[in-house]
């Protein structure tokens, strides 16, 4: 789906059951009910692309196929967790997708597990009209920071991926807080109170645009 050169290619179907010792018992069942099939599309590595590595080492390309039209941020948590290189999903379901990747970095006391820092992720769309393109060029770094931008929602530019993540969690928090603040207007019934909350509002909603 990303038009990547053959060297990349691994088309390698993963079990469901692969997952199983970073799973309990109720997440198993998701795995069984809601998924039906995971494929391993790609890897893009030094050794596939001849691009550099820094911190990051390979990028895996994966597609999960769904049973039903669902968002399965839970399940691709435990894979992201399980699997220590960096993974951009295609979650498809029918002729419809989204993608799913998280930057991340290995936990200091378990090299087998990855710790996540931040999660993006597209809308649903169809398959038809992917506007995502990995780009293969300066080094693998650059590359995962390029796809991540893609996908963001804040306004800024930033120098690396920590504070991409950063200046995306900063304008997440400053979104909910708006939100939250929408919920208690519509409840307000002191007429003073209202106005104090919307000017709040509108200076809150003049930030995010920055």
């Amino acid at each position: 789906m990303f038009n990547l050169p053959k060297s990349t290619l691994v088309q390698k179907v993963v079990p469901k059951n692969a997952f199983d010792a970073y799973t309990n018992s109720r997440q198993k069942k998701a795995f069984t009910e809601k998924i039906q099939r995971i494929t391993w599309l790609n890897k893009i590595s030094f050794e596939t692309v001849n691009l550099r590595e820094a911190e990051i080492k390979e990028i895996q390309i994966f597609k999960i196929e769904l049973k039903e039209k669902t968002e399965i941020k839970d399940i691709l948590n435990i894979i992201e967790k399980a699997i220590p290189y960096h993974i951009i999903f295609s979650v498809d379901f029918d002729q419809e997708f989204y993608i799913s990747t998280s930057v991340k970095h290995l936990h200091p006391n378990d090299e087998d597990s990855a710790v996540i820092d931040y999660t993006f992720k597209s809308g649903w769309l169809n398959i038809a009209d992917n506007p995502y393109k990995i780009e293969l060029k300066n080094n693998l770094d650059w590359v995962f920071q390029n796809f991540c931008e893609q996908l963001k929602t804040v306004t800024t530019n930033e120098s690396n991926i920590q504070a991409l993540v950063q200046a995306q969690k900063q304008h997440d928090s400053l979104h909910r807080e708006i939100e939250k603040l929408k919920s208690e207007i519509a409840r307000c019934k002191q007429f003073n109170i209202k106005v104090e909350l919307n000017m709040k509002l509108k200076e809150l909603e003049k930030m995010l645009k920055f």
